[in-house]
């Protein structure tokens, strides 16, 4: 499996896609604007109580509060509590844990009103992003993960990935983490950490203690409801969990960025950074790799699938209703039931990487063509859990009810990616009448009028449809002949096929748009 990561930067943020075979599988949107990354840890300040639900509604600076469940505090939250008392009122000095003394692991069924009062401060993580009308949800059992590790702090416990099958490999693993980590913490070791030497876990290890020692740092000074500590931004962040030699190519549009991926993979894996590319070509980077096109036919209402078929994909508050669809796939009486289990299949994967594609959370029900062999549809299950093992979120699928519906749960931590492709026609603005495209050229040429006289601009740059670009260019005497004569300069004409036909635009020397 051939992966390639694609970063298309701009003033407001970075979009990055996955690809996987040259087919998109991920999109991710990165906003410079977005402070509530999960992984990030705020200092929040207890509003409200809410005995009802076992919870507190914290406030981390959103518009609205956050929510902390019970069950989120984490065993360790006493201890928690009593260093931040400790550290904000300088009684406790140390950056790391080794003369900590632990409190108690609290009871799981207990009560909030128990462990936290009104205006208490306490450390929290964003585990879920904002979504919708809903504030962040967040956990005060702090954790911060690296490449190899993830650091835990109260605890001593070393958890192993249960990807990692071999009982040498956990072992040895073990025995290095056990060597290398400090007192009163606990490491999750994650599932690329297999066959790794000692110097590359160390190394993880002692960058997330570094953080940890910054956190600490910062705990003394930082204002309520402010930001302590920010997880990596997402680039790194998806470099980190998935990098590996599958990865053929990284490009990026950006020299900033691309010096900062390049020198990223050089730190976590050398042997990769040569793959890190910057895109120097004029043609922007979505639209060169083929990107944009594949966002164009993957998101929307309904979804093409190559053998003929189609799915139906609704949204509701609560939950995503996908229906599959045989569409103008022939299927006479014999094989109705052969049929009908290749377009599932073929339907299973599809659906697989629409859930990865657009980070669809919650409860999500598949209404798959009736089969009627037993055998089929158990093949049919195995099938689209074999495609969902691709997915990094946190998944439970159903077998097949009565009704022939699978039912999955998907882990959601940030909002749903959800991009409109649909779009209003800039030649009648919705209104489903435009002017005759006889006068066209006539109204280009009153633009020409305005920026080349007028506004005295030089070397501009004309962009149309693509038919709208052969037609000004046929013949010997061309358009642009004629116009060189009439204004005393020559025009460039480029096509643009995401144009509608009647739409056009200017441009300067430096590409950027004249504004009429």
């Amino acid at each position: 499996m051939v992966k390639e990561l694609i970063i298309d930067s701009s003033p407001n943020g970075a979009t990055i896609a996955l690809l996987q075979d040259k087919q998109l599988v991920e999109l991710h949107k990165e906003q410079i604007t977005n402070n509530y990354t999960v992984g990030d840890i705020y200092l929040g300040r207890i509003k409200k109580i809410m005995p009802g639900l076992n919870a507190a509604f914290v406030d981390v600076g959103y518009e609205k509060d956050a929510f902390l469940h019970y069950l989120d505090l984490g065993p360790q939250v006493q201890s928690l509590l009593k260093l931040t008392k400790q550290v904000r009122g300088g009684s406790y000095q140390a950056k790391l844990l080794d003369n900590f003394k632990a409190e108690l692991d609290i009871n799981k069924t207990g009560k909030i009103s128990d462990v936290v009062t009104k205006n208490q401060l306490i450390p929290v993580q964003i585990a879920k992003e904002p979504i919708s009308t809903k504030g962040p949800r967040l956990s005060s059992d702090l954790s911060i993960a690296g490449r190899y590790v993830v650091l835990v702090p109260f605890s001593e416990a070393i958890s192993i990935s249960k990807k990692i099958k071999s009982n040498t490999e956990r072992t040895r693993l073990r025995k290095i983490v056990e060597s290398i980590k400090p007192k009163n913490f606990g490491v999750i070791i994650r599932t690329v950490s297999e066959d790794k030497g000692v110097v590359e876990l160390q190394k993880d290890l002692l960058d997330l203690v570094s953080k940890w020692e910054t956190f600490i740092t910062r705990l003394p000074t930082t204002e309520p409801s402010k930001k302590i500590l920010g997880e990596i931004d997402r680039t790194s962040t998806l470099l980190r969990d998935i990098l590996n030699p599958d990865f053929q190519h990284i490009y990026v549009n950006d020299n900033s960025i691309y010096e900062e991926v390049k020198s990223y993979v050089h730190e976590i894996s050398p042997d990769l950074e040569s793959i890190v590319r910057l895109h120097k070509h004029k043609e922007p980077i979505f639209e060169h790799y083929g990107v944009d096109k594949q966002i164009k036919s993957a998101f929307g209402k309904t979804v093409n699938l190559a053998g003929g078929a189609y799915l139906v994909i609704e949204h509701t508050e609560a939950l995503h209703v996908i229906d599959v669809n045989s569409g103008n796939r022939t299927a006479s009486k014999e094989n109705q039931e052969e049929n009908a289990y290749q377009v599932n299949k073929e339907a299973a994967r599809e659906i697989a990487r629409q859930l990865r594609l657009r980070d669809m959370g919650g409860i999500v029900v598949i209404d798959f063509i009736d089969m009627h062999k037993p055998t089929n549809r158990k093949d049919l299950f195995d099938y689209l859990r074999g495609e969902m093992a691709h997915d990094r979120a946190k998944h439970t699928i159903l077998p097949p009810s009565k009704f022939g519906l699978v039912q999955i749960t998907r882990q959601r931590v940030r909002p749903e990616m959800n991009i409109v492709t649909s779009e209003v026609c800039p030649a009648c603005h919705g209104t489903g009448t435009i002017r005759p495209s006889i006068l066209l050229l006539d109204d280009i040429e009153t633009n020409f009028n305005y920026i080349l006289v007028e506004q005295n601009e030089k070397k501009i740059t004309l962009c149309v449809h693509p038919y709208i670009e052969a037609y000004i260019k046929k013949g010997i005497f061309t358009r642009q002949i004629k116009w060189y004569f009439k204004y005393g300069q020559w025009i460039k004409v480029k096509s643009n096929p995401a144009y509608q036909i009647t739409e056009f635009h200017f441009f300067n020397t430096k590409d950027e748009e004249i504004k009429l």
